[in-house]
């Protein structure tokens, strides 16, 4: 742990994304993180019932919750995240 901030490190700034490859899959990415939850429940709902399609869509909003956070915390850098001291 560092004693004062000077020792810290700067902030690196977010990568640009160089091919089209990559840039078509980032938005896939985002568009299924951001619309996975509300498809699962309209499925749900259209296939079953209102009550089905509203636990659908709690757990998927929970599930994407997950996987949103586990894709946060892996991009910080290690030499950024916090100390944990338990």
């Amino acid at each position: 742990m560092p004693n004062n901030f000077t020792d810290i490190d700067m902030i690196e700034p977010t990568p640009e994304l160089d091919s089209k490859k990559c840039r078509i899959f980032s938005f896939m990415l985002m568009v299924f993180l951001r619309f996975a939850t509300l498809t699962a429940g309209l499925i749900a709902w259209y296939m079953y019932d209102y009550f089905i399609a509203l636990s659908a869509l709690v757990l998927s909003f929970i599930i994407m919750g997950i996987i949103r956070s586990k894709l946060r915390n892996i991009s910080i850098p290690i030499t950024q995240r916090e100390h944990f001291y338990t």
